[in-house]
């Protein structure tokens, strides 16, 4: 144990430690002379000796009987200012031999003195006179003077200046708050500055007399809940002294405030998690589950600084009986559909009968997944001290301890009351597992058969503690559970966390868990309030929904399918598949002005490319040189795509019209007016005759599609309406881009005003109506296996990724330039933008590879094999640029 043996965990929860005095408690027939220091709190008093092998005494206020000064010289060989004389009819001691143990309870009279060796005697007497009188009143009346007492104290401290950095700082906001930490809420002052965060309890108890987080240290700052209310905020920062801080304020507008004063301050230099791109990450398999389900956590305020809120992880493997952990084996793991509660479907009828039988508000689950006593469950060898604050002194009785990980799972699986879910340190192989081992040999009595609880007995499988958590966290990383954890996800942070789906998934619990249920800050009643407050605490607290639909599903690539387990993101970049970086190959002057369409062709030996001009242009790019060039229309060209295997382009002209031109013999084949104002944009997809489409965007505010075009074929059969369009898809404002998917299955379109559609191409049906830019779509890109959609802006600088089964948004980014084209490579993201930078990225780790200046304008155009071996870009100054890539 500590020297500084003393804590808020000692008290009762909710408990006022408000000062202290240095003391001498006289011998007795029963007690030896000891100096300490005499705590003075809300509901007791606590004697804290300087020798830490006697235990610390703790005195109900309320079981005193007398309190009364003692008589001048009671004993000549003491000085001081006096003494105290407490009788009481109970005490409580603690830590005794400074060992982690049960607390003792003495119902017994007891007669404590205490010398006081520098405080007013007469003053000291009258403070835990007052709280006696507390002590005796019905609760209500009893929680409304301590409230009282207590502000009474607090309001006359104000924030020591001589604490500050400098005395010269500028106070930005001054406040009260409290400071979290597992079971404690130790109120004192907030003092913002122009250059710190200080936090000064009311009290001593804390490891310093002020807490101070400079702003420059400042690694992140987080909005959370605290008893289901938005007035938390958790703080962390680089500098190791006070590494973190979480503050509960009395408000949503305090809180509010203070973090927007914190953010306003120009010193302030957080961390760029770079939020907007960690779901992206996850599923490219850049992340880790183990990370991911960490972030998520967060997101929905959960937090290791508060038990009522501790993060929740899934039980994944199902198997801890066999000798061998099969971790390619389906029947090894749990089904992440289900929550806990219906894994075991006989167990879940009787559930859904009584839900079915009870009046509103109804639930399933009478018990919940994650509390402050099932974190304290798997954590008590590593936090004994937590545990006994919590179940007042004790720990659980032997047989109801976490004595064997298969006893659990089965108890979880069987019992009509069990429903908890996993803490992270099952798969925090970084920990070793230290939380199943009883490291501090505590005393935690024995079974019913004879057996002392000692260490977690583990599955056959797991030779150690590390070698169970690594397993664990294999199974974690493995390709079922990356699969299936977005169900999980759904049930816990997601859309089917409440409402009807909820009810559908079988996942409704008691209506305090959650957030909204009810505004402690509009409960005026003391008592009332501390009784709820004890409820959402035992009932447990549903986390913040992150997402109001579907989760998507992680998409594996086989180069990072197998994770190394304890890699952070960095480190994962540093030593996985090299990086390129993109030099100057050659540049044509292809056009005399705007190129607008690029497209690579004969396997990158060759570019073709439109513009303002009226003219498409073909370059060698073996040769480096203009191959051929013709006239299409007097009217801008907007783009262009090509017929695999032969030499007809298609091109569509701001003329209304689309033309067929053949290179081979010089020659237009087709012509056709398809659409009452300019082709904006066009997209081909097709193998066969009978399987190739080509769609055609206009500002007319539609998008046709048009089927069954020659492919491979020497004779050109001429586009019609009448036998070759399939479909047209009516738009709201004109359609200035889209993209087909290479299977040919799906078609986004992007609109004037931002708006976003996927269709289906097989049906001719919308798919999604997705959430798009502020100002028209500049360019889209269909990953290769058709799973996201990656969209731009010019004018609001966005870059979103879109998941094309769930329809969420998973990348979010800003940029420092409007983008104006994209071009999505197996690995890379080519994007231009409106300043003529050219920016190669990293699609799966979301990561700025390279920014080159490229053009002297916009960058209005790109395109590029899907191994990078050839990118091409083309500006508003007409030229036409090719790089190469060279390994970094």
């Amino acid at each position: 144990m500590d020297k500084q043996r003393f804590s808020l965990l000692l008290l009762e929860p909710g408990e006022i430690y408000f000062e202290d005095f240095s003391v001498v408690l006289l011998p007795s027939t029963t007690l030896k002379r000891q100096d300490g220091r005499l705590k003075l709190c809300s509901k007791s008093i606590v004697f804290d000796p300087k020798d830490l092998t006697r235990p610390i005494i703790k005195i109900p206020i309320k079981d005193c009987t007398s309190i009364t000064e003692l008589p001048n010289k009671l004993n000549e060989k003491e000085e001081g200012n006096g003494g105290i004389s407490i009788e009481t009819n109970q005490h409580v001691t603690m830590l005794d031999g400074n060992i982690v143990a049960p607390y003792t309870f003495h119902h017994s009279k007891e007669k404590f003195q205490f010398v006081l060796n520098y405080a007013n005697v007469r003053s000291c007497i009258a403070q835990i006179s007052q709280l006696h009188r507390a002590s005796t009143l019905p609760l209500a009346d009893q929680n409304t003077m301590l409230a009282a007492i207590t502000f009474s104290r607090q309001s006359r401290m104000g924030f020591d200046a001589l604490w500050l950095e400098d005395l010269y700082e500028t106070r930005v906001i001054e406040t009260q708050g409290s400071k979290i930490s597992p079971l404690v809420v130790n109120p004192g002052h907030i003092l913002l500055t122009d250059s710190a965060l200080y936090y000064q309890p009311f009290n001593n108890v804390e490891s310093q007399p002020v807490l101070k987080v400079r702003l420059a240290d400042m690694k992140s700052l987080v909005r959370r809940r605290f008893l289901l209310q938005p007035v938390g905020l958790e703080v962390h920062s680089r500098d190791g002294n006070v590494p973190h801080l979480f503050l509960a304020l009395k408000s949503a507008r305090e809180r509010d405030d203070l973090y927007e004063g914190i953010m306003n301050q120009t010193s302030v230099n957080l961390d760029d998690l770079q939020q907007e791109a960690v779901m992206l990450q996850w599923q490219h398999g850049v992340l880790s589950n183990y990370d991911y389900l960490l972030y998520l956590n967060s997101l929905a305020d959960r937090t290791f600084n508060d038990l009522t809120q501790y993060p929740v992880f899934p039980w994944v493997v199902a198997d801890y009986t066999s000798q061998t952990l099969q971790i390619d084996a389906f029947k090894t793991y749990r089904n992440l559909q289900k929550p806990i509660g219906a894994l075991n479907s006989e167990r879940l009828e009787k559930l859904k009968d009584r839900f079915n039988e009870m009046p509103e508000p109804k639930f399933m689950y009478g018990s919940h997944y994650s509390t402050p006593g099932f974190v304290l469950f798997y954590l008590v060898r590593k936090f004994p001290h937590y545990m006994l604050c919590l179940q007042n002194g004790r720990f659980d009785h032997p047989d109801r301890m976490f004595n064997s990980v298969s006893d659990v799972w089965r108890n979880v699986l069987g019992n009509s009351s069990d429903f908890k879910e996993l803490v992270p340190e099952f798969y925090d192989t970084s920990g070793g597992g230290d939380f199943l081992t009883n490291r501090y040999g505590i005393n935690f009595g024995y079974r019913h058969d004879g057996t002392k609880v000692n260490d977690v007995t583990l599955p056959p499988w797991a030779s150690s503690p590390s070698d169970f958590v690594n397993k664990l966290r294999d199974a974690l990383e493995s390709s079922y559970v990356s699969q299936n954890l977005h169900s999980w996800i759904d049930l816990i942070f997601g859309y089917k966390q409440t409402g009807e789906a909820a009810v559908k998934a079988n996942n409704v619990f008691y209506h305090l868990c959650y957030e909204g249920s009810i505004d402690l800050g509009s409960v005026t009643d003391s008592a009332q309030r501390h009784a709820l407050e004890v409820q959402i605490m035992e009932f447990g607290q549903i986390p913040k929904q992150v997402f109001k639909h579907a989760h998507p599903k992680r998409i594996v690539h086989s180069p990072l399918q197998h994770l190394l387990m304890n890699r952070t993101v960095s480190e994962a970049s540093e030593d996985s598949e090299s990086t390129i970086l993109l030099e100057k190959a050659a540049t044509f002057q292809a056009h005399r002005e705007f190129v607008r369409s690029l497209k690579l062709i004969n396997g990158g030996d060759a570019v073709a490319s439109v513009g303002n001009d009226g003219i498409l242009k073909v370059h060698s790019l073996v040769e480096c040189r203009l191959v051929h060039s013709v006239c299409l229309a007097p009217t801008p060209l907007s783009s262009v795509v090509s017929v695999p295997g032969d030499h007809r382009f298609i091109v569509g002209s701001f003329d209304n019209s689309v033309v067929v031109y053949d290179v081979q013999f010089g020659r237009v084949l087709d012509k056709l007016v398809c659409h009452e104002d300019a082709v904006s944009c066009l997209g081909y997809c097709g193998d066969s005759a009978d399987n190739s489409v080509m769609v055609t965007g206009s500002w007319d505010c539609t998008v046709r599609v048009w089927k069954k075009l020659p492919v491979d074929q020497r004779e050109w059969k001429q586009l019609r309406p009448a036998n070759s369009l399939a479909a047209e898809l009516d738009h709201d404002t004109q359609v200035v881009c889209l993209c087909v998917s290479r299977n040919g299955k799906l078609l986004a379109t992007g609109c004037e005003d931002g708006t976003l559609f996927v269709w289906h191409l097989e049906t001719h049906t919308l798919h999604l109506n997705l959430p798009g830019h502020d100002g028209a779509v500049a360019a889209l890109e269909i990953s290769k296996d058709a799973s996201q959609l990656v969209s731009c802006g010019a004018a609001d600088k966005m870059m979103k990724v879109f998941d094309l089964a769930s329809g969420m948004l998973v990348c979010n980014k800003e940029m420092k330039q409007g983008l104006r084209c994209v071009a999505l490579l197996d690995q890379y993201l080519v994007l231009g933008g409106s300043s003529g930078l050219l920016q190669l990225w990293d699609f799966r780790k979301v990561h700025l590879v390279q920014e080159i200046e490229a053009h002297l304008g916009p960058v209005s155009a790109v395109a590029g094999l899907p191994d990078c071996t050839v990118v091409v870009s083309g500006g508003e100054d007409g030229s036409v640029i090719v790089w190469h890539p060279s390994e970094k």
